[in-house]
């Protein structure tokens, strides 16, 4: 190959498979029918790897997906190459070598860095006359004016044919491949990650965790979903292979909608189809989602409606924050859920929205504060679900019911033997079960026979529960009931609100 001859550079960034991948197939089209080659590209960018909402969880995760990938492409001819660094530098470097270079990749809703990283790309393409190809796969669409037909988009999008892996693929020559960095080697926050927790990364993994759950597991689905304990099981566990696209949502609602179709011709089939189609709402709800970070980025650092964000402003001590992050407020189940997330990378939507609620009604806590941390702890992390959600849970969308959930209430209806409790909390194991809500309230004499001192091994909640949130409430609902308020709230729900 000559170097003036045609290389199409297949840029994957969270698109970590080959199965259903537009780019990759259009470009190898391309190189076919121009004689050119293929080189896909993976950049380690510290625009990604250093912002503030960055762990290493991801990168535990990250790597042995490229390392799959990585095998996947050499299998047919042309190995992932890996450079570190600014993107653009990376890019620059590439053209140089190849002044016939296009550029392909999938669009993503991220976050302000990432956002400027690609708008930077996107002007260097520009002015270097390097042809720029994005294509889609998330529920997503850049630009849209109104809300009113977005459900019509998305099934239309979702329900194109599956694009099958390439065959071979006529690889660049003399490219050294570079090397991955591990972990150890990147500056990345560490919150507390257990690599031992993790769910099995790559394409692969994510292929057999959808057909286990579609064939077994989602029989459960509907009856463990609020549960932390069984939700590690019995829910699809597909959200890290969605936020790091080893799976596309097309092919899982593909395969999902095949399974529904067998089901049809089983006696027993009725539950399962309840079952799947509970499911098949949270693949909508993760487009509508994400949707709304897309049509306002500065959701990210801005609440929906802004006069919302003096309120908690620098109101909460910093030791509140310490407690929360730590999961030692006192509350069996915050402190669980925290515990949880933060050494797996998971935990289920209630519980979620749960620790949320707590840290903005019980601590009074500013979302801008905690959002980042929260997603350094998921290893599902999706920018355009957490910051609507956060937000949604946190009182400051004007349009949401504010949810505010008892954390000891929580304990009685999801948790009722304390599985969950024990094994994250294992400081209150020698207490009874009956205790288990409201440690605080378990007599002395009890504590004392049991070796567990409420106040010393545990500590006793940081705030009381209902005088905390009665006041966040009143607070929130007299900012609500502001004409400007709620004349703003009427733009985001003309803006974001669900069509039904």
């Amino acid at each position: 190959m000559s170097a003036d001859s045609p290389v199409h550079i297949v840029w994957f960034v969270r698109d970590l498979r080959l199965c259903d991948h537009a780019p990759l197939t259009e470009a190898l089209h391309q190189a076919q029918q121009s004689g050119g080659a293929v080189l896909p590209l993976y950049i380690v960018d510290p625009a990604r790897t250093q912002a503030e909402d960055y762990a290493a969880r991801y990168w535990h995760f990250v790597w042995p997906c490229l390392q799959e990938l990585r095998h996947r492409l050499e299998q047919r001819g042309a190995p992932l190459v890996v450079r570190q660094g600014p993107a653009v530098d990376v890019l620059k470097a590439l053209q140089e070598r190849f002044p016939q270079m296009t550029l392909w990749r999938h669009y993503e809703t991220e976050t302000a860095d990432v956002r400027a990283r690609d708008a930077r790309v996107q002007a260097w393409c520009r002015a270097a006359g390097v042809p720029l190809h994005e294509r889609f796969h998330r529920g997503a669409f850049p630009g849209l004016k109104s809300r009113d037909d977005w459900s019509g988009r998305w099934d239309q999008r979702m329900t194109q044919s599956l694009i099958p892996s390439p065959g071979q693929i006529p690889a660049v020559a003399d490219v050294a491949p570079g090397r991955l960095p591990t972990v150890e080697e990147l500056p990345l926050r560490d919150e507390g990650f257990d690599p031992d927790e993790m769910q099995a990364p790559g394409e692969g993994a994510a292929h057999r965790c959808l057909q286990d759950f579609l064939h077994h597991r989602a029989a459960q689905y509907r009856a463990s979903i609020s549960s932390p304990a069984r939700a590690f099981t019995n829910c699809s566990r597909l959200s890290p292979h969605l936020t790091w696209g080893t799976l596309s949502l097309k092919t899982v609602l593909h395969m999902l909608r095949e399974r529904q179709q067998a089901l049809k011709a089983q006696p027993s089939g009725g539950d399962w189809q309840r079952a799947l189609q509970a499911f098949e709402s949270r693949l909508h709800w993760n487009g509508h989602f994400i949707q709304k970070l897309d049509d306002a980025p500065r959701i990210q650092h801005e609440s929906y409606i802004p006069a919302f964000d003096a309120a908690r402003a620098g109101a909460a001590p910093d030791a509140h924050l310490e407690a929360w992050r730590t999961g030692q407020t006192g509350y069996p189940m915050v402190d669980a859920s925290i515990r949880a997330f933060r050494a797996t990378g998971y935990l289920n939507f209630r519980m979620r929205a749960m620790i949320t609620s707590f840290a903005s009604y019980d601590l009074w806590l500013d979302w801008r504060d905690f959002a980042p941390i929260m997603a350094r702890w998921m290893l599902d992390y999706e920018p355009g679900i957490h910051y609507p959600q956060v937000q949604m849970q946190s009182g400051t969308t004007g349009i949401n019911t504010m949810r505010i959930y008892n954390p000891t209430k929580q304990v009685t209806d999801h948790d009722p033997d304390g599985t969950f409790i024990r094994r994250w909390v294992p400081e209150l194991r020698p207490l009874p079960t009956g205790y288990l809500a409201e440690p605080w309230k378990t007599p002395p004499l009890v504590q004392e026979e049991v070796g567990c001192h409420i106040g010393q091994v545990y500590p006793l909640p940081i705030v009381e529960h209902l005088p905390a949130v009665r006041k966040a409430r009143e607070r929130l609902t007299a900012i609500r009931k502001e004409p400007r308020v709620q004349a703003a709230a009427a733009r985001v729900l003309k803006q974001h609100g669900s069509r039904r």
